[in-house]
């Protein structure tokens, strides 16, 4: 286990829950939240870097209000 891995199991994901947060229906770990910027050059486009978060606080379902991002 890594550092990072490490602090969301020891610190963050408990206090999270311990917050009141439902972990089935108001608490995505590790998901991708954009498709990434698109990128238009005359005809051609192209996608950009898709956006990750560690994780995201959901009011209802497909409704994020907080992104929680862990560094090292």
């Amino acid at each position: 286990m890594n550092k990072k891995d490490y602090i969301k199991a020891k610190f963050i994901t408990p206090a999270i829950l311990k917050a009141g947060w439902d972990e089935q229906t108001q608490l995505g770990r590790e998901i991708f939240f954009t498709d990434g910027r698109i990128y238009v050059k005359g005809k051609l486009t192209a996608r950009g870097k898709r956006k990750f978060a560690d994780y995201i606080l959901f009011y209802k379902s497909n409704v994020p209000i907080a992104v929680i991002e862990t560094t090292q």
